[in-house]
């Protein structure tokens, strides 16, 4: 950035995603009210919104409409797919296209409207200042469904271009980074633990943890760093300096990707570093003597072919569109300056200009790549220093996202760290560091509690004590919004286990309620009658004893609840055979592995019909790693719909494919996993039932087989009589033990 530069830059300012509104509050204040606004945005419509909303328009059904936009591919790499596009990639959008009137009708009415604008809003991150008040370079108006004040001339008009018509005012993006506030809450929770201050700008440099969690691999959550083949390349660098870092992420993209076992061979063996002259190492020293920026492309051209400033800023310009006519006229100023400044021969020039062409359209700005390794730095290092607070930062801050929390649970197992289910007595509000080696679920990551209940939870902890009992709990969280749906979520999560068995407090739900219900009567009444407040201290509850529940049970209501396994996971026994049998699932879709068998739980079925009348599957299938949908076509899905079940345990061989543009699993044979082999459509077990059986009993063996859906068809034998049931389960161990209790051998 030169005073002799024509244009002003792009400012782009990172910021914590939790701190952009109070950003924007402070530069409006600083430049003023009348000089300040955020820009517009017009969201136009797609190949897939045009048909959707020409369809709804049309009356046609939505069922029909979604097939459609489904069948249309997502486009890749930023460019957006048409429909045109779409009707040569898809032969199943082209014939029902050719086949189908309706069809037709939608998609030649939605290509008048593709790119059409179809709303307003407001640009994520783009803010606008100008030198005196807004109204002299712009029209303005409020946000759609809001009252802030926003331009009417979207990023493109307002920017400084070759285009005459555009103003030319400054622009900021300020773009919110999740990994900033996971940095700040990390600060926060590990000064307040070890009451020591950390300077997150002046950060002991080298700091050999750092770089050995770096060099081990360990890069989750680490910023920039976290891809499986950043990973790789990391563990061969061993890095040991901030410049490593630095360079990885300048070279660690599609271009320069090819440079990197270069730079590793170069850091490890300093005699295979050489410079075309000795002049470039200076320039290029730090990167032992691989062209990694772009600035260091310009230092070149400004200090060894004798470019000004200006020409310089002309010369990015022209390498990065990579124009042919516009980079052959650079080619003779570069070789002729490098003659005159740096008195090489024709060819030396030549030969240097060949060298860094192919460079030229993908340098990475270094002051880009400098702030970035400073958050990498700065976020490894509270990983390996403070490592149970930066996680449960990390949890925190990703708890919108299941996926992510499930891989960060992973983590903490081979940190050796347990993340344990909500608990009444310890969890906070976000997740809770309990000791270096705990950390606890928060209350708000429980679905149906409201933040009334959890405020009250935290608040009687800080007054007073610990939760001592059922009864001590209810008496303390008084409020007219403790009801089933929050007690079955605190009970089903695990947060009351440190106060009763999770079926036991279940199975008493009413009497609890009506207990709690008589209390806050009481309370707001202030009644002294049977459930007045000199009675209440000694009130006690009796609840009646049930079976505890299963492992399977909780692991259920854990899933239901918290989005994910806790305490365990419903694959955690079969992890050896699952290992040999299956490929895990994240690393096959990184991987991006074409043929593959994997074996997980069913997680969520969606049944489909074809416009043949066939049905067909949308299964979710998860693992310990991760979780892909996959499709099962009617002719395998009418063979083993038995098998296609939530709950089940199956391996599933078939190809991945990313042709919408998010990986899915195309299914061609599917087996029991704890058969290991593919059932036979009539797959059935028999119970016996005794003579005289009470309705009782049926209603617990309906309970029992709810418990544990599978594969197997259940018959009932009853004096001597076979009878067919709708149930189908999985006739585990633990399953079999509970039938035999039930009912004797």
């Amino acid at each position: 950035l030169t005073e002799a530069r024509p244009t002003p830059p792009d400012i782009d300012l990172d910021i914590a995603d939790n701190h952009r509104d109070e950003v924007i509050s402070y530069i409006t204040k600083k430049y003023g009210h009348d000089r300040v606004a955020q820009i517009i945005t017009f969201g136009t419509m797609m190949a897939r919104a045009a048909v959707r909303d020409v369809g709804r328009a049309l009356g046609v059904a939505y069922n029909k409409c979604d097939l459609i936009a489904k069948m249309i591919p997502i486009g890749k790499q930023g460019f957006h797919m048409t429909l045109t596009k779409a009707l040569d990639l898809n032969p199943e959008l082209h014939s029902a296209y050719e086949k189908d009137p309706e069809t037709k009708k939608i998609i030649e009415i939605a290509k008048k409207l593709e790119g059409v604008a179809r709303h307003a809003s407001v640009h994520a991150a783009g803010i606008v200042i100008t030198p005196s008040e807004l109204t002299d370079y712009m029209p303005l108006q409020n946000e759609p469904d809001g009252d802030r004040v926003i331009t009417q001339y979207d990023m493109y008009a307002l920017d400084v271009n070759a285009n005459s018509k555009a103003i030319g005012v400054v622009k900021l993006d300020l773009l919110g980074i999740r990994n900033l506030s996971t940095l700040e809450a990390a600060v926060k929770i590990a000064q307040k633990r070890h009451g020591v201050e950390i300077d997150i700008y002046n950060l002991p440099h080298p700091d050999a943890k750092t770089f050995k969690l770096l060099s081990e691999g360990h890069t989750f959550g680490v910023f920039q760093m976290g891809s499986s083949g950043m990973t790789r390349y990391l563990t061969e660098l061993r890095p040991n300096t901030i410049f490593d870092i630095m360079a990885m992420i300048a070279l660690y993209r599609p271009g320069p990707l090819q440079f990197i076992p270069e730079y590793i061979k170069r850091k490890h063996n300093p005699k295979l570093i050489k410079y075309m002259d000795p002049a470039l190492e200076k320039i290029l020293k730090r990167t032992y003597g691989i062209l990694v920026y772009q600035d260091d492309l310009l230092t070149i051209a400004h200090d060894l072919a004798g470019y000004s400033w200006e020409e310089v800023d002309k010369f990015r310009k022209a390498v990065g569109k990579k124009i042919p006519a516009e980079m052959a006229k650079q080619k003779e100023k570069f070789i002729k300056g490098c003659l005159q400044t740096s008195g090489w021969s024709n060819k030396k020039a030549a030969d240097i200009w060949t060298w860094i062409e192919p460079f030229a359209a993908y340098g990475f700005n270094k002051s880009h790549s400098a702030s970035y390794c400073v958050v990498s730095y700065q976020t490894a290092y509270m990983k390996a220093n403070y490592t149970v607070e930066f996680m449960a930062a990390l949890m925190t801050a990703e708890s919108g996202d299941m996926e992510t929390i499930s891989e960060a649970v992973e983590e903490c197992k081979t940190l050796g760290i347990q993340v344990l289910p909500p608990d009444v007595n310890e969890s906070l509000a976000n997740f809770t560091v309990i000791n270096e080696k705990n950390i606890r679920f928060g209350l708000t990551a429980v679905k149906n509690l409201g933040s009334d209940i959890i405020n009250i939870i935290i608040e009687q902890r800080k007054t007073g004590s610990k939760f001592s009992s059922i009864e001590d709990f209810i008496k303390r969280v008084q409020t007219h919004n403790f009801n089933k749906k929050s007690w079955e979520a605190l009970v089903k999560s695990g947060a009351m286990d440190s106060l009763g068995e999770r079926n036991r407090l279940l199975a008493n739900t009413e009497l609890i309620l009506d207990f709690a219900r008589n209390l806050f009567k009481a309370a707001t009444d202030n009644q002294t009658s049977l459930f007045g407040a000199a009675l209440m201290p000694d009130a006690k509850l009796k609840l009646r004893d049930v079976e505890p529940a299963t492992d399977r049970e909780r692991l259920a209501w854990e899933k239901e609840l918290l989005g994910l396994y806790v305490t365990s996971h419903p694959l955690a026994e079969h992890a050896q055979k699952l290992q040999r049998l299956a490929s895990p699932i994240r690393p096959m879709i990184e991987a991006k592995t074409p043929n593959a068998t994997i074996g997980g739980i069913i997680t969520s079925v969606k049944k489909i019909v074809t416009k043949k009348g066939d049905p067909m599957a949308f299964v979710d299938i998860e693992d310990t790693t991760g979780a892909i949908e996959v499709i099962f076509f009617p002719n395998l899905y009418s063979q083993f719909n038995n098998l296609i079940a939530e709950g089940n345990i199956v391996l599933v061989t078939g190809k991945l494919s990313d042709k919408d543009g998010e990986p899915k699993f195309l299914a061609d044979t599917i087996k029991s996993f704890s058969a290991g082999e593919t059932p036979s459509r009539d797959s059935s077990v028999t119970i016996k039932i005794p003579p005289a059986a009470s309705d009782e009993l049926f209603a617990q063996l309906k309970q029992l087989f709810e418990s544990a859906p599978g594969s197997l068809n259940v018959n009932l034998m009853i004096d001597q009589q076979k009878i067919k049931t709708p149930f189908k389960i999985d006739l585990n161990e633990e399953l079999k033990t509970k039938i035999k209790q039930l009912l004797g051998n």
